[in-house]
C-alpha cells in the first residue's frame, strides 16, 4: 500500500514536486544550521534581543523541514538525510563565522530570498500537478516568509 495510491494525483507530476521538496529541505537544513551559528556567536549590544529571536527562526526552520520530510513520504519520496546531500543541493550555502547582528539579519534577507524563490517553484509544479497539500503547504511558508522579510527590512531601515 502507498500513500500515493490513494491521492488521485498524476505520477510524473508527483516526481517533479519531489524533486523540487528535495532542494527545498536541503536548503532548509543549511539554513538551519547557519541560524544556528549565528544565535552561538552573535555578538553586541543586541544580544539578548538577537539571541532570543535567532532561536524562533531556528525552531521554525526545523519544523518546516520537518514538514517538508513529511510532504515528501506522503509524495512516496524519501527525504534526503545526509548533511553532504544537502549541501550538493541546497540554494543556499554555509556561513562562517558572523556575530554582528546587522550582517547576520541581511545575510537572513539572502537566504529567505532564496528559499521564497524555490517555494515559488514548489508551488507551481504543485498547482500544474493538482497537488493542492503541497500547494498549501508552500503558500502558508511564502506568507510567513514574506511578513518575516518585511519585519527583517524595517529593522536594517
Amino acid at each position: 500500500m502507498k500513500t500515493l495510491d490513494y491521492l488521485s494525483l498524476d505520477p510524473k507530476s508527483v516526481n517533479k514536486t519531489v524533486d523540487g521538496l528535495q532542494q527545498l529541505l536541503a536548503s532548509l537544513q543549511v539554513y538551519y544550521t547557519n541560524l544556528r551559528g549565528f544565535h552561538w556567536n552573535v555578538k553586541g549590544a543586541e544580544f539578548f534581543v538577537a539571541h532570543a529571536k535567532l532561536e524562533e527562526f531556528y525552531d521554525d526552520t526545523a519544523a518546516k523541514a520537518d514538514e517538508v520530510a513529511e510532504r515528501i513520504l506522503m509524495l512516496g519520496g524519501v527525504p534526503a538525510h545526509n548533511f553532504s546531500d544537502y549541501l550538493k543541493a541546497s540554494a543556499i550555502k554555509e556561513t562562517k563565522l558572523v556575530s554582528d547582528y546587522n550582517e547576520i539579519l541581511k545575510l537572513i534577507l539572502d537566504y529567505l530570498k532564496a528559499l521564497i524563490a524555490l517555494e515559488r517553484k514548489v508551488l507551481k509544479t504543485a498547482s500544474e500537478g493538482d497537488d493542492e497539500g503541497t500547494v498549501a503547504l508552500m503558500s502558508d511558508f511564502i506568507s510567513a516568509q514574506e511578513k518575516t522579510v518585511w519585519m527583517l527590512t524595517a529593522t536594517l531601515s
